[in-house]
């Protein structure tokens, strides 16, 4: 006589996990055109960003662009004069001058949404859901 085990059954999850996709957020990360130094800096991408004033974000910038005390660095966006260009917080006047398009490097210079300032417009209308929503903060875009 054969064994057999006794069947199992458990809860079914209502929907399967998903993966991450980072291009199904906002904000995105950007690749850097230039950085200009000063007592607030000047961050140019390559693409138009999605970024908001009051958003935190982050430098990722390998050494061989020359301005390594820029990497790691984070600071809030104060200023957004074009769709391509952001202001921050972060006097870089000390700072080493950032050399963009080295021939040697294949790690492209990014700003990176790191959180946000948890402040913003908050449900005020007592037991009314009205969502909230904080500038800055990461939505889902997904498509479903």
């Amino acid at each position: 006589m054969a064994y057999n085990p006794p069947l199992m059954f458990g809860p079914i999850a209502p929907e399967n996990n998903p993966p991450i996709h980072p291009q199904y957020f906002r904000p995105k990360e950007y690749n850097i055109d230039s950085i200009t130094n000063g007592v607030t800096t000047l961050v140019t991408t390559t693409t138009a960003h999605d970024y908001v004033v009051g958003q935190l974000v982050r430098l990722l910038i390998s050494q061989i662009f020359g301005a390594r005390q820029f990497n790691e660095q984070t600071a809030y966006v104060i200023n957004i004069p074009s769709n391509t260009s952001i202001t921050l917080a972060l006097d870089s006047s000390s700072f080493d001058l950032f050399h963009a398009n080295p021939a040697l490097d294949t790690t492209q210079p990014q700003v990176v949404a790191v959180g946000d300032v948890n402040n913003g417009i908050i449900n005020s209308q007592g037991r009314f859901v009205n969502g909230t929503f904080i500038p800055g903060s990461f939505r889902n875009i997904s498509p479903l």
